[in-house]
């Protein structure tokens, strides 16, 4: 009985010991991550005017859609991040309107198109709150992607430092997102 016991525990063992000799591939050799190069400014829609009306709709988008969630939110955590939204994007538009002057080129008043279909949809948002986040991380994501470009290869030396001093305040506004 025992040979038979000891018989039967060394098969499994032995199978066992097959299966942990399963065939894998080889892992790939560690390499350091390389920083991609920044993108160099080729296009038109990222010249001097194009970055101050893409920046200064995303401003004004910002700061109307963070008033209209003063007025409409039920959480007290997104009407304290609208508030803090309202008051760093007047900071943000009046440095870029600023600026701007020097070269003759003003931000709209008015929302671009893709801005003003968000606001139009937020104001008919069923689920205001959730929305309203939805946005801000998107229109923050693409305000970061703006600024950083510009910072790093803007044609315009008047424009390259609100770029820059921008972007960490759209980071930060980021990672507070995170919370909300």
């Amino acid at each position: 009985m025992w040979p038979l016991r000891r018989l039967a525990v060394f098969t499994i063992v032995l199978s066992l010991a097959g299966c942990a000799r399963e065939q894998r591939p080889a892992p790939a050799p560690y390499t350091a991550p390389r920083r991609p190069s920044p993108r160099p400014l080729q296009t038109p829609a990222e010249s001097e005017a194009a970055f101050v009306s893409e920046n200064g709709s995303i401003d004004l988008f910002v700061i109307r859609s963070s008033e209209l969630a003063l007025e409409r939110s039920t959480s007290p955590r997104v009407r304290d991040f609208a508030r803090t939204m309202i008051d760093d994007h007047k900071g943000t538009s009046a440095q870029l309107s600023l600026e701007g002057r020097r070269l003759n080129l003003l931000p709209s008043a008015t929302l671009r198109p893709a801005e003003q279909a968000m606001l139009d949809q937020l104001e008919a948002s069923t689920r205001f709150d959730a929305d309203y986040v939805r946005d801000q991380r998107l229109v923050h994501q693409q305000a970061v992607a703006l600024d950083s470009a510009y910072a790093a290869n803007g044609r315009s030396p008047t424009l390259r430092p609100v770029a820059a001093a921008a972007l960490p305040i759209e980071q930060r506004h980021l990672r507070l997102l995170a919370y909300l």
